[in-house]
């Protein structure tokens, strides 16, 4: 459904440690995620627990899709949450997101 909504949430996992050894490719990624516009906003989750993405435009498998791609999915350096969100309600900024 195209007026979903979803948080990613990644979580540092077991491989942390390696996360400077994928840091470029995981910065691709986003920058790839962001370039498609389906990444609205991209950040870290604090204190340092690992990032969070708000994603919109597209299905939930093809999301599933992209997070399986990113680097730090693929090598464990996080561990990633896929919250789906139906918007009812929004600041007149993010109008364009409901249906």
């Amino acid at each position: 459904m195209r007026d979903t909504m979803f948080v990613v949430l990644l979580r540092f996992s077991a491989n942390k440690a390696e996360a400077a050894r994928y840091m470029s490719g995981h910065q691709e990624w986003i920058r790839s995620g962001l370039d498609d516009g389906v990444f609205l906003l991209v950040g870290s989750i604090q204190p340092g627990l690992g990032g969070a993405v708000i994603a919109h435009g597209l299905s939930k498998e093809v999301l599933e899709e992209r997070v399986a791609a990113d680097p730090f999915v693929a090598e464990d350096v996080v561990t990633a949450e896929i919250i789906e969100i139906a918007p009812g309600m929004a600041d007149d900024r993010l109008k364009f997101l409901l249906p």
